[in-house]
């Protein structure tokens, strides 16, 4: 029997891995903890393929080299290679993009392809996150039952920059709402650094933004620095 692991640190893989069949087959296994993922643990169980819906973290390449590594990056590779896909793609204006999944290499989102699902950019990025994280499971099902083999990427490489903490800050410099609006959503999810402004000693978030034609609604918490 072919065995399976799940290696996802994100609340939202970890809740659709308990809403999934998964659960109740002793051939998958979940890892959420990046310090049990060793070659150790690896050897005990011998997966056929391990599956990372969202990691955050360099995999040891060892791993990558000793087993079938499959990750899942928001972007129509090799279009958006790199850090942050949805706040880069929102950034840029886009509606819509899709999940790709691929066979991890040594090279960051370079190696062969499995397959593509659409998925839309509306709402906050917890939404955007959930929807994902429903498509990639599905996706999950579909390379275990159907035995896809990876294809070599195709098209012009474009590389997106992960975003840092002090890039959420909202700036002086927007000049419009919709670009306000999509600041703030793009940032609205759990562990990821919220959008802000500074003000004296404070430190002024947002959240839940809604827009109109004429304002943004949004969720405040103000801090003391």
């Amino acid at each position: 029997m072919n065995k399976y692991i799940i290696a996802t640190i994100k609340e939202w893989n970890i809740n659709e891995y308990y809403r999934s069949a998964y659960k109740n087959h002793k051939n998958w296994y979940l890892v959420t903890d990046t310090k049990k993922l060793t070659i150790a643990y690896l050897k005990s169980i011998k997966p056929k393929y391990i599956f990372f819906p969202h990691w955050s973290k360099k995999v040891n390449s060892k791993i990558i080299k000793n087993y079938e590594c499959v990750c899942f990056h928001e972007t129509d590779l090799p279009y958006g290679r790199g850090g942050s896909p949805i706040q880069n793609l929102i950034l840029r204006n886009h509606k819509k993009t899709v999940i790709t999944a691929l066979k991890m290499t040594d090279e960051l989102d370079a190696g062969p392809i499995y397959l593509k699902k659409t998925l839309k950019l509306n709402g906050n990025a917890q939404q955007v996150y959930e929807r994902a994280s429903k498509k990639v499971f599905k996706m999950i099902n579909i390379i275990v039952k159907k035995k896809i083999m990876p294809i070599a990427q195709k098209g012009k490489v474009v590389k997106f920059k992960r975003r840092k903490p002090k890039q959420s800050i909202l700036s002086k410099k927007t000049k419009s709402l919709s670009e306000l609006y999509n600041h703030i959503r793009m940032l609205d999810a759990k562990t990821y650094p919220t959008a802000f402004i500074k003000h004296g000693n404070l430190r002024i978030e947002f959240k839940k933004a809604k827009i109109n034609s004429k304002s943004i609604n949004a969720n405040v918490c103000i801090k003391i620095n």
